[in-house]
């Protein structure tokens, strides 16, 4: 290899990502996508708006009441209206839930009798219903301990659960991690994308066929400004994830880094690879969006655990290098079991051999002749 012809490559290389300003997109896009999702993804709910009907205006029913009144979760509405009425308020979006108390509610109660309570749900968004449907049921059933909690016949039950990995049950742990695997999937892939479909465009890319460069060096000395300018990125999602965000980190910070190069390499191979095969930056662009970012989000683990998936998507899920980079991520920063998992240290392999594949097909389908 001639590095002293890389070197050129590359300081050209440096010379055209200033000029052309994509020096800002490098650092700008990373960060704008952290800020934008880490603070506008939110799973938990909070002051759910819920509409009570008491039909049993008891000492009972009052206490239940009472009980979502000092709820974080919601913001409930104690209404004299009929069920149609309130029906007509949910249809409206003026309300998200509707809860009946019967009016013999209290009397089954002292009774030692089972009673029903009525819930409507507006379930358009099915995980934001059940969430509150959770959180309506544990109201309920921390209300009916204190009323009787002398009954053991009325089937009342003691949790005394514990959170992991999460005590606090913080959106931003469960969501900024992921978001660290989707930008470094992302952000680099698009620059690279532009590399050679822009020398292409502007038919500046003769310049490399008539040149005796190698293959293998023209796409080093592409990549590697780009691998460079993105490893900075590394601490700086690092920066925001545990300053800005304030996630724990339970980790090795070694293996953040380097689980992060290596995925900063394949997302590199797969814009690369693009962008040998593309003749235009719009359908690189337009391509490389469809491959990483729609993947990204859906197999990062933002939205749903890989676990929790079945069938064709957990299929789908493993075949992205995004779902085993953020297996490593939640790792390092929530749990902390590092290398000495087994299933990190497969991962990571799983990783290495992406970024490999992806750099070997990306030479391979680089042609040095006019087609």
């Amino acid at each position: 290899m001639r590095l002293g012809v890389v070197k050129a490559y590359i300081l050209k290389e440096f010379a055209e990502l200033f000029r052309t300003r994509l020096i800002v997109m490098v650092y700008l896009m990373p960060t704008m996508i952290m800020l934008l999702f880490g603070f506008g993804i939110r799973m938990n709910v909070t002051h759910a708006r819920v509409t009570i009907l008491d039909y049993d205006q008891s000492h009972y029913s009052r206490v239940l009441t009472s009980k979502f009144e000092d709820s974080k979760y919601f913001d409930p509405m104690v209404l004299q209206i009929t069920e149609q009425e309130a029906l007509r308020l949910i249809k409206q979006a003026k309300t998200e839930m509707i809860l009946i108390i019967p009016s013999s509610f209290e009397k089954h109660l002292l009774h030692g009798q089972k009673s029903e309570i009525g819930l409507f749900i507006d379930a358009s968004f099915p995980t934001r219903a059940t969430t509150m449907e959770n959180y309506v049921q544990g109201v309920i059933l921390q209300a009916a301990s204190e009323v009787s909690p002398q009954k053991p016949q009325s089937g009342m039950i003691s949790i005394n659960s514990r959170n992991l990995f999460n005590e606090a049950m913080r959106d931003e742990n469960a969501i900024v991690p992921g978001l660290i695997g989707l930008v470094l999937l992302v952000a680099p892939a698009i620059l690279s994308a532009l590399l050679i479909v822009k020398e292409k465009e502007r038919g500046t890319i003769f310049n490399f066929y008539a040149s005796p460069i190698r293959k293998h060096e023209f796409l080093l000395a592409k990549l590697t400004p780009a691998f460079l300018l993105h490893s900075v990125n590394i601490f700086i999602l690092f920066l925001w994830a545990t300053w800005l965000f304030d996630v724990p980190f339970r980790g090795s910070f070694m293996l953040y880094w380097f689980s992060s190069e290596i995925y900063i390499l394949i997302s590199l191979g797969i814009g690369m690879l693009i962008s040998v095969i593309t003749r235009s930056q719009i359908a690189a662009v337009v391509l490389t969006v469809i491959v990483t970012l729609l993947p990204g989000f859906l197999y990062s683990g933002i939205i749903l655990p890989i676990s929790a998936m079945d069938h064709e998507s957990y299929i789908e899920a493993h075949l992205f290098p995004v779902m085993y980079f953020n297996h490593i991520i939640y790792d390092t920063f929530l749990i902390g079991e590092g290398l000495s998992a087994a299933t990190n240290r497969l991962y990571l392999g799983i990783l290495v051999v992406y970024a490999v594949i992806l750099l070997v097909l990306g030479t391979l389908f680089l042609k040095k002749e006019l087609k």
